[in-house]
């Protein structure tokens, strides 16, 4: 009987594996295994149901072979996420894993593609900028003088308008503005011819002592140089202006050229500055009319914002200029250096420079105070010119522009160094109320268009109620 037992369980096991190898070759996918018991499932009421029955492995049904099956119970399978396969599929109809993105450009992170979007667009704005540069540069003489004629213009609109307040006719209040600051200018002009030529002969004789004392300083300084390699380098210098003497007579011709170049602009800026008086609103009329329709109304309410700025900037800085020069002529002039009254108008010149103009400028005094008294006193102009400074940009700046002129010192810092690389003196001049008016402009734009929001946003509200 034992032999008759042991082959009966024998048989037991084998038929058990083969039921297992059957199960198995019946499932060849847990995924789609388990879609196929939830679907065989029938509807259960809303009671607790019985547990939950796992999706055994192959090896797992091996060894509950010999039990006998439970009755089948499953909880309600939860929905199914979007994009899962459907009930019933095959391993074929299953989509790839992960999914195959139906245009390229998805595959590309959303941030890289906003960054290139940005990008692109920046790169049509600087080219556009570019090209207005590479116009205005070639018409240097008429860009230069209309601006000149426009911060003119901003100084002396004033008084024009002051004058037609009191009844004074606009032709005769035009001309008299005009030709008051036209005096005004050519008064200016000749006091600074003046005083150089008068000054000049002493002016030399400081030279000529600057000179001997940087060749007293060759000799007995640290370089120890003697009089014979002082006078091989004088007679080296001597012949190198002869052999360059072509290259000085051309640019004693371009000295030509360029000096009616400014005589041109000088008239240019003359008339555009009378006629920007005379016809200002008609000219600013007309450009509003190129405009398309949609933009003039913001155009005509950001154009007279942007004039007050620049003649809030204009005048402010002609009397902090005035202030500076004024200042440090005071100073050098109390410290002996000779010629205070010329340095002080080429510093009230230079001061339309902001921040940097008339520290610039003020460096020729103390070239001067070096060669005329020595280190101590030059030392001593270089601190008037700081002490000066310090007061305009702490002081003078904020308390005479006040808010009608809101540009940070870094942007104004930044603004000047980046127009005098592209355009010299005259764009250092002009940076800094271009930086001001566009900051004027865009805050504008920007004010109305949340007001425009905002109309907008409340006429919905009131068509959605109705």
């Amino acid at each position: 009987m034992a032999g008759v037992g042991n082959a009966w369980e024998a048989c037991r096991g084998w038929l058990a594996r083969r039921r297992a190898e059957a199960a198995a070759a019946e499932t060849p996918d847990p995924v789609v295994h388990v879609s196929e018991a939830v679907a065989r499932v029938p509807e259960q009421p809303a009671e607790p149901v019985g547990p939950v029955v796992a999706v055994m492995a192959p090896a797992a049904a091996t060894a509950v072979a010999d039990q006998p099956a439970p009755a089948l119970t499953a909880s309600v399978a939860a929905p199914a996420a979007p994009g899962a396969p459907a009930p019933g599929a095959t391993r074929a109809e299953l989509p790839p894993y992960p999914a195959r993105p139906a245009h390229p450009a998805e595959s590309v992170p959303w941030g890289l593609r906003v960054a290139a979007e940005g990008m692109w667009r920046l790169l049509l704005v600087g080219a556009g900028l570019y090209v207005l540069l590479q116009v205005v540069g070639t018409l240097r003489i008429v860009a230069l003088a209309f601006v000149a004629a426009l911060l003119i213009s901003a100084l002396l609109q004033p008084t024009v308008s002051w004058l037609r307040r009191h009844g004074v006719p606009r032709g005769l209040a035009t001309a008299l503005t005009f030709l008051g600051g036209l005096v005004g200018i050519g008064l200016v002009a000749w006091f600074v011819f003046w005083q150089v030529s008068t000054n000049l002969n002493q002016v030399t004789d400081h030279v000529q002592q600057g000179i001997g004392q940087i060749r007293h300083w060759l000799e007995k300084g640290p370089m120890h140089l003697t009089d014979t390699q002082i006078n091989q380098f004088a007679n080296q210098l001597t012949k190198a202006v002869g052999t360059n003497s072509d290259q000085i007579t051309s640019f004693g011709f371009s000295t030509v050229s360029v000096v009616v170049e400014i005589v041109t602009g000088v008239f240019l800026a003359i008339f555009c500055t009378y006629f920007l008086l005379y016809d200002g609103e008609r000219i600013w009329g007309w450009c509003l009319r190129l405009l398309p329709a949609r933009s003039r109304t913001s155009a005509a309410g950001a154009g007279p914002r942007a004039w007050s700025t620049l003649t809030a900037y204009v005048r402010g800085t002609v009397v902090v200029a005035f202030i500076d020069s004024l200042s440090i002529g005071i100073g050098i002039w109390l410290l002996g250096v000779p010629l205070a009254m010329p340095i002080a108008v080429i510093i009230f010149l230079g001061a339309f420079i902001p921040l940097v103009g008339a520290l610039i400028t003020g460096t020729i005094a103390v070239l001067i105070g070096l060669v005329t008294h020595g280190p101590v006193t030059a030392l001593l102009v270089l601190a008037v010119l700081l002490g000066v400074q310090q007061i305009e940009g702490h002081l003078l700046q904020p308390l005479i522009l006040g808010r009608a002129v809101r540009v940070h010192p870094l942007a104004v810092i930044l603004a000047v160094a980046s127009g005098s690389i592209i355009g010299g003196i005259g764009g250092a001049v002009v940076a800094v109320p271009l930086v001001a008016v566009t900051n004027t402009v865009i805050g504008y734009l920007r004010a109305r268009h949340a007001v425009d929001e905002d109309i907008r946003a409340a006429l919905t509200a009131a068509s959605a109620g109705e």
